[in-house]
């Protein structure tokens, strides 16, 4: 995937948060989804795709994205947010991105499961081809990836860019 469709569902999250200035959650959101694709720096430390830390390994499990909901809520609860909404904000958002990579066509699958199984995944239905890790996303190949997700998460980026309707003056 090319992390696109991971951000449009971090900035739908954080349409439904909401507040003045909706673009923070918007981009807080955005960014928590796409922490899990974080592990690609494994590479460069000589782990493998398919190690239980590579690629689509444990970062994309649902243990891992309930993890970091948590470690949200804590610092939500630190700070002045209200830590529950922001755990069961948080938990979706980053356990999709395991759940939305096993829509796709190639890759070793992702590691749902881990820790209680370093067995990959693929959903049955995989209509976003992967994406080329890298620079090689900037070739054709990559651009051809980003509109397919563009066009599939389209109804995220909708609703999330959608002008709000203003509150009329209670009278």
């Amino acid at each position: 995937m090319a992390s696109l469709g991971h951000i449009f569902v971090g900035v739908a999250a954080g349409r439904a948060w909401g507040g003045p200035r909706v673009w923070r959650p918007m981009l807080a959101f955005s960014a928590l989804s796409f922490l899990p694709d974080l592990d690609v720096i494994g590479f460069r430390f000589g782990v493998a795709y398919g190690d239980p830390w590579g690629h689509r390994g444990a970062s994309h499990s649902v243990v891992f994205g309930v993890a970091v909901a948590l470690v949200v809520a804590l610092l939500a609860r630190l700070g002045d947010v209200p830590w529950r909404r922001a755990l069961l904000f948080a938990a979706p958002v980053v356990v999709s991105h395991g759940f939305l990579d096993t829509l796709t066509t190639g890759g070793l699958g992702s590691a749902l499961w881990w820790p209680f199984s370093d067995a990959r995944h693929f959903a049955p239905w995989r209509p976003i081809p992967v994406s080329p890790i890298g620079r090689a996303f900037f070739g054709a190949r990559g651009l051809r990836v980003a509109l397919t997700e563009v066009v599939l998460f389209a109804p995220f980026w909708i609703y999330a860019l959608w002008p709000r309707r203003r509150a009329e003056p209670r009278g």
